[in-house]
């Protein structure tokens, strides 16, 4: 719906979502956010006002002095904090999905949310920024907006610099995307300096085995594969396929394990330790799939690529989509990574085992 900026209350703008340009145009259903035009007003719908709109109502409404005590007004000052922090681990989700995805437009409106809200709660100087920071910049980065790019990073990296203690996860995704940023540049000395310095950090916070830490692997790998550096490059990638084909398989065990024995009587028997894995949030398995998918693609092209190495991608693949519920992909690529493995003479029994069961737990949910 329209709106008269000349006809607001004295003292009140109303600014553009997105460029904070005089609004012209504002959210019928939640009625607190604003656009200068109908361009800018679907860019945000997409990106992350439609998982949000309802969110943002309380948010956005003033702790009116209609409380009855001074401790339920900083109850609902407590709870406002409360739902901004969620709402910037919502944000900042859905914007790195986005990134993995190569919707880089849309990831531009989720990183600027989770931004604002990141200020209100922290200050314009706090570490709690440069998540925000990184994801924008990687987002021009990916728009070749190479010039605001390098805004938002040095943001971050000046943000950084002030910050002692800042943690080695910080690091490690600031160094990322200054190597992106190099390795679009076709700076490749550069890029890969500061991916070894990401692959670090990583592998100081999470461990050199671990999904996290496997994004800097992937990226090195694309710039050694980008100056032909093959050999490089593919033995990164098959680092980064056995990365993913581990931590699937555990997640893949999880969802399929039988229920331990009840114990003792009524509800009380099903109360029982158990340990469970993490899952994987929708960035996360987008990031999987971009991997996956690429090294994929990469491998394909190659003359006679190995029947294992093929068999472990195309695995891994299948439990990705399992774990997403999305059974029919999931037997189609069960049924690749069997092709596979009838030419190789001497498979290992466990990992044939692997297979089979796997194949049998897509089938039973078909």
């Amino acid at each position: 719906m329209s709106i008269n900026p000349l006809a607001n209350p004295k003292g009140v703008k109303l600014n553009c979502e997105l460029c904070s340009k005089p609004a012209l145009l504002f959210c019928t259903k939640c009625r607190v956010t604003y656009y200068c035009d109908t361009e800018h007003q679907n860019i945000d719908w997409i990106g992350i006002h439609e998982k949000i709109c309802e969110l943002l109502i309380p948010l956005k409404s003033p702790i009116t002095s209609t409380c009855n005590s001074e401790e339920e007004r900083e109850q609902l000052k407590k709870l406002k904090v409360k739902r901004q922090k969620d709402l910037v681990y919502l944000t900042r989700t859905a914007g790195q999905k986005l990134l993995f995805e190569g919707k880089y437009e849309y990831a531009i409106p989720a990183a600027m949310q989770s931004l604002k809200i990141s200020i209100e709660i922290y200050g314009l100087n706090s570490i709690e920024l440069v998540l925000s920071y990184l994801i924008l910049g990687e987002a021009c980065i990916g728009l070749r907006r190479l010039t605001q790019a390098e805004e938002y990073l040095s943001q971050a990296k000046w943000t950084v610099t002030k910050t002692p203690d800042c943690t080695p996860d910080i690091l490690s995704k600031l160094h990322r995307n200054l190597g992106l940023l190099h390795a679009t540049k076709q700076e490749y000395k550069e890029a890969l300096r500061n991916l070894s310095e990401d692959v670090f950090y990583a592998s100081t916070f999470f461990g050199t085995h671990n999904i996290r830490t496997s994004g800097g692997y992937f990226h090195m790998a694309n710039v050694f594969y980008a100056q032909n550096k093959l050999e490089v490059a593919f033995s990164l990638y098959q680092q980064i396929t056995t990365i993913w084909f581990d931590h699937l398989s555990l997640l893949v065990a999880q969802r399929t394990r039988q229920p331990p024995p009840p114990v003792g009587i009524g509800p009380a028997q099903y109360e029982v330790e158990r340990k469970d894995y993490d899952n994987l949030d929708e960035a996360e398995a987008a990031e999987a799939l971009l991997v996956l998918n690429s090294i994929l693609e990469m491998r394909s092209k190659q003359t006679s690529p190995s029947p294992l190495i093929m068999m472990e991608l195309l695995m891994a693949l299948s439990m990705l989509y399992f774990v997403q519920e999305n059974y029919y992909e999931a037997m189609e690529y069960s049924k690749d990574a069997t092709t596979f493995s009838k030419k190789i003479s001497n498979l290992e029994e466990s990992k044939r085992k692997s297979l089979e069961d796997l194949y049998k737990a897509i089938e039973t949910r078909l």
